[in-house]
C-alpha cells in the first residue's frame, strides 16, 4: 500500500538530466530535498497506526508495531517508477503478516486466531489508518515537492 506524492514526466526528465550532467552534489541535494518535502507524512501515518483501537495497549512487538516499522518514505529519481512514495510495505512485515497492511486499511475483512489459539477465531474489521491521513496532509507535501522540482529545474538550466 502506497501513495505517490508526485509521479510525472517532470521528475523523470530532471533525474535523466542530472545523470547526464553527472553532478553528484546536485543529485544528492535533489534527493535530500525531495525526501525532506515528503518526510512529514511518515510520522503522521505512524501515529495513525499507533492510534488504531485495540483492547491491548500499544506494543512495538504487536501488529501495530509491525505496521509502524514497515512505514517508509521512498524516493526514486530514475525509471518509470520515478516518484516520491509513502509506503506501508508488506515485504517489511513478519512472514505471516505480509498481507495485513491492506487488510487493516480495509480492502477486505480477515480472520485470525485469538492470540494464536487455533480453536478460537474472529473476523477482524477494517481500521483505516493510511489514506485518510495522507489525503489531509498530502497537498502540503505535493506543493513542497513541486517547489523542489521547480528549484532544481532552475539550477539545471
Amino acid at each position: 500500500m502506497s501513495i505517490f506524492v508526485r509521479d510525472s514526466g517532470d521528475l523523470r526528465r530532471i533525474g535523466r538530466e542530472l545523470r547526464r550532467m553527472d553532478d553528484k552534489e546536485l543529485k544528492k541535494r535533489f534527493r535530500k530535498e525531495l525526501r525532506a518535502a515528503a518526510a512529514p507524512l511518515v510520522p503522521k501515518v505512524r501515529a495513525s497506526i499507533r492510534s488504531i483501537p485495540s483492547s491491548r495497549g500499544y506494543s512495538p512487538d504487536g501488529l501495530r508495531g509491525a505496521l509502524s516499522r514497515a512505514t517508509r518514505l521512498q524516493v526514486k529519481t530514475a525509471g518509470r517508477q520515478a516518484g516520491v512514495a509513502i509506503r506501508v510495505d508488506g515485504r517489511k512485515m513478519p512472514a505471516h503478516m505480509k498481507s495485513l497492511p491492506s487488510m487493516v486499511e480495509g480492502k477486505k475483512r480477515w480472520r485470525h486466531p485469538v492470540f494464536g489459539n487455533r480453536e478460537n477465531w474472529v473476523t477482524q474489521g477494517a481500521e483505516p489508518y493510511f489514506y485518510h491521513v495522507v489525503r489531509v496532509a498530502g497537498p502540503v507535501s505535493r506543493r513542497a515537492v513541486s517547489k523542489v522540482l521547480d528549484g532544481i529545474s532552475r539550477d539545471i538550466r
